[in-house]
């Protein structure tokens, strides 16, 4: 095992992948190479389902083709995806209104596919299936946010987290782990590959290895957040950072939701990607304190400090929905969120027992 403080990580060869590195610093890092569940999180209920082996159509859902039946974990991927066709009722998603046009139906069948326990389907096989399966990687905003993209095909093994591809001319960035889909790894091939990929924290690793020997991609994850699981990433981030993945790609420790939770931050795009550190719900800004691993304190800490990070999209790869800020309001809504949670009482059943 090697440990490097404070200095340039260079010279890396893919022959040294199934070797563990770890990479500590109190100031700054620069990692490059030679070579161009346990989570009970938001509403998902999935413990609470009983029905897996007998999936029924839910009667909340409006007559038509398309449905969601009574496995859904609620995890909210639908919704954020096509709000005109899903949305939320008695705690789980429901279809509100049919597709009616071209498009439509082409956004219900990409909710379909990244459904991550399978609980969207159609009365009849779907014959255009085929053409959904080929927009993803989906481009997010050609104009905000060139090169970025959403992978589709959200896992059960992360409770439906999100998981994004960067293309970046040094080499792509696979942050957390879709379900392991070879169509989906085809596409991104023809893309370049993936040469990084970075985990959040350690609740949406999903398939990691699978992409991982798929791509012969070095995974980075903090040490603090390696479990049994992640026990042979190539990169094991050590002390508080931050760490430059490239010169434009920064990586910032913001333990709170875990210990070793980590954003990246792309500084051209102004984009925070926040694993499940800070997020956009359904009915605001959350830190989904009642399903914090870590400390609730440490987090709205670490949410402050980024007030005056200098970006204007959060695209949170766990759960929630992306945000654009503007005109300045990022501070204002911030500083809002950290207030709110300071002016109530800690959660007292926080995941490992701390506040």
């Amino acid at each position: 095992m090697t440990c490097a403080s404070s200095s340039l990580i260079s010279s890396f060869s893919y022959q040294f992948r199934s070797q563990e590195r770890n990479f500590s610093s109190k100031t700054s890092s620069c990692i490059s190479t030679g070579l161009t569940g346990r989570r009970a999180f938001g509403s998902i209920k999935a413990a609470k389902v009983t029905s897996h082996e007998n999936p029924r159509r839910r009667v909340q859902n409006v007559e038509g083709d398309i449905f969601v039946d009574n496995t859904c974990i609620d995890c909210d991927t639908c919704r954020w995806m096509v709000p005109q066709v899903f949305t939320q009722v008695d705690n789980m998603s429901a279809v509100i209104k049919q597709p009616t046009c071209e498009e439509e139906r082409l956004s219900a069948l990409q909710a379909l596919l990244s459904c991550p326990t399978g609980s969207i389907r159609t009365e009849t096989p779907p014959t255009d299936i085929g053409k959904a399966q080929e927009t993803f990687p989906l481009a997010l905003d050609k104009d905000t946010l060139p090169g970025v993209f959403h992978c589709g095909f959200h896992s059960k093994k992360s409770y439906g987290a999100t998981s994004y591809l960067i293309l970046h001319h040094e080499g792509n960035i696979l942050v957390d782990s879709p379900r392991y889909v070879e169509k989906l790894a085809g596409k991104i091939e023809k893309m370049g590959g993936v040469r990084y990929m970075f985990l959040t924290h350690r609740d949406d690793v999903a398939d990691h290895k699978k992409w991982a020997d798929r791509f012969k991609s070095t995974r980075i994850l903090h040490s603090e957040d390696v479990e049994p699981s992640t026990s042979h990433v190539e990169l094991k981030l050590e002390g508080s950072g931050p760490w430059s993945l490239y010169e434009d790609i920064e990586l910032i420790h913001t333990p709170g939701h875990t210990d070793g939770s980590v954003c990246l931050f792309h500084k051209p795009l102004k984009a925070l990607f926040t694993g499940d550190h800070v997020t956009m719900s359904e009915s605001g800004m959350s830190i989904f304190e009642q399903y914090n691993h870590g400390s609730v304190p440490l987090q709205l800490k670490n949410v402050e400090r980024l007030i005056n990070l200098d970006f204007n999209w959060l695209i949170p790869e766990g759960h929630g929905r992306r945000v654009h800020f503007k005109n300045g309001e990022k501070a204002k809504i911030l500083e809002a969120l950290v207030q709110k949670h300071r002016e109530k009482p800690l959660v007292s059943f926080s995941i490992s027992g701390k506040a």
